[in-house]
């Protein structure tokens, strides 16, 4: 996991490439297994890397 803090107040988990095979959904699917562990993921997009990042609120360790 990366210990990197988003300026949102959460905790970036997971960056994926927006690049994914078209019907490929990694970082959507990478968060629903960290739902199903508990964990409040959610994906959003960085668009200056062109990045899908998954991220927890700040406090929402395991």
């Amino acid at each position: 996991m990366l210990e990197v803090s988003a300026d949102m107040g959460a905790k970036v988990l997971e960056r994926f490439p927006a690049g994914a095979p078209r019907g490929s959904w990694p970082a959507e699917e990478f968060a629903a297994r960290r739902r199903a562990e508990g964990q409040a993921a959610s994906v959003v997009m960085d668009l200056k890397s062109d990045a899908f990042l998954v991220v927890v609120p700040v406090g929402d360790e395991d």
